[in-house]
């Protein structure tokens, strides 16, 4: 069986697919993309929801992204996950926004290591069916 969890990864406020490592808050000169749309976050909001295709996430690539991942949020409200700078003070905004789903990485690690109380405090104030970790 093939499984499908299809991703729109937002940068600048655009829907872009950014090569490899390239993307970095130090080197920003550095960014290759092999695809950026002239279509808004809804419109591929919108396919997912067209095709019943769950699973579907928004990526939030450094700052300036928040209103496109909400007006793909809007678009298709309570089946899209969202990702990117999600953390205690704003997890729960977000699924207020829409999402089915917060994903958090970077949060969950201050100063490099692995922080379960973090885990726990977000699990406790959001419900752990609306949390999903991302420790790749």
């Amino acid at each position: 069986m093939t499984l499908f969890k299809p991703c729109i990864d937002l940068h600048s406020g655009q829907v872009k697919q950014i090569v490899g490592a390239s993307l970095s808050d130090s080197v920003p000169d550095n960014l290759k993309t092999n695809f950026v749309s002239e279509k808004p976050p809804s419109y591929y909001a919108n396919l997912y929801k067209q095709y019943n295709i769950q699973g579907a996430h928004v990526i939030k690539l450094g700052p300036n992204n928040d209103e496109a991942a909400k007006e793909a949020l809007k678009t298709w409200p309570g089946n899209l996950q969202v990702g990117g700078g999600i953390n205690i003070d704003n997890a729960q905004e977000w699924i207020d926004n829409g999402a089915s789903k917060v994903i958090v990485t970077s949060w969950l690690f201050p100063d490099a290591k692995f922080s379960e109380e973090r885990l726990k405090q977000l699990s406790e104030k959001i419900g752990k069916d609306k949390l999903v970790v991302d420790v790749r």
